[in-house]
């Protein structure tokens, strides 16, 4: 089922999803299911499962050159959403994104899912890359921007494929998710080029709107605000993830380019551990989602990070 189709049928009533990472390479994919076991108690009704781009590492060959060898820690994606679908009977949500493709992989990737029966897709321009850029990775990346990316599954939804010899005799039928951010994109020079931006996803054929966490609700109210005064109309789903660490609080804002309460920094700086400062911020979002739920967002969406404690502890208490 389609996440559109999941908003549709609960009749106005808040849905709870989560987001997972692959397990890395060289691990078994028996502790990510062990993290999502117990979560499906709660009858989540699809889970996100997040893409990882390639990274550079450099080995030191035997003639005593330096060699660049390309390296996904984390693969395994689309192998990784088939198998939770058939393990738990959940939708699954594969992560797409721009770089590191070609068009014709990209393709290649949506035709496989189709067959597999996965029809939901959430469709990123992905993190900038890690260590020195490499030309022929650049030249290999089909878009650079996630609304070309919606314009391609939007056009084998309808039909159209990369080439003219292909027999359209099927259509594809995704549900195409795309990212937006309350706190605006990093690389935006503003919120409203933020916003248009995700408006031209949206026309592109975008069906839902997930965003990056945040730890203030009055972001998302705002953000939510000013989305619909532009004419967006989709579903938007707040994103949510609690801090279980004192070191938190100085990474989230550095990697993510979010904003921590004063209130929230304060509490978790006087924590004497970091057991004290997974109970502030487990009760930190337990508020929030109770707030959001109470304002009637569609879906409350949980970045676990594979851990399900934490997760496990807010929905049982918000839900």
């Amino acid at each position: 089922m389609k996440v559109t189709e999941h908003i549709k049928n609960a009749n106005g009533k808040t849905l709870f999803s989560l987001e997972v990472l692959p397990p890395q390479k060289g691990k078994t994919i028996d502790d990510l299911q062990h993290v999502i076991e117990p979560l499906m108690e709660f009858k989540p009704p699809f889970i996100d499962v997040t893409y990882h781009k390639e990274e550079v590492i450099y080995k030191k060959r035997v003639d005593g050159l330096i060699e660049e060898v390309p390296l996904r820690k984390r693969p395994g994606t689309v192998g990784i959403c088939a198998a939770l679908k058939g393990k738990f009977s959940v939708d699954t949500v594969p992560h797409l994104v721009c770089g590191g493709f070609t068009k014709e992989e990209t393709e290649d990737a949506l035709f496989t899912l189709h067959y597999l029966g996965i029809h939901n897709l959430l469709l990123l321009k992905g993190d900038p890359d890690k260590g020195p850029k490499k030309l022929e990775q650049s030249a290999k990346s089909a878009y650079n921007y996630a609304s070309d990316l919606v314009k391609q599954v939007a056009n084998m939804n309808n039909g159209r494929f990369l080439h003219e010899e292909t027999q359209n005799e099927m259509k594809t039928d995704f549900c195409i998710g795309v990212a937006a951010y309350p706190e605006k994109h990093f690389e935006a020079p503003n919120m409203t080029s933020d916003l248009k931006r995700l408006k031209e996803k949206v026309d592109a054929g975008a069906d839902y709107i997930v965003t990056q966490f945040f730890f203030d609700n009055k972001y998302f109210f705002e953000f939510e605000k000013k989305c619909r005064e532009m004419g967006i109309t989709v579903p938007i789903i707040p994103g949510l993830k609690p801090i279980y660490r004192k070191s938190q609080i100085k990474a989230l804002p550095s990697i993510f380019h979010v904003n921590l309460p004063e209130a929230l920094v304060d509490e978790v700086e006087k924590a004497k551990d970091d057991k004290a400062a997974r109970e502030i911020g487990v009760k930190w979002c337990i508020e929030q989602s109770k707030e959001l739920k109470a304002a009637g967002v569609p879906v409350l969406h949980y970045y676990t990070m594979s851990r399900s404690s934490e997760t496990i502890e807010i929905v049982r208490e918000v839900f």
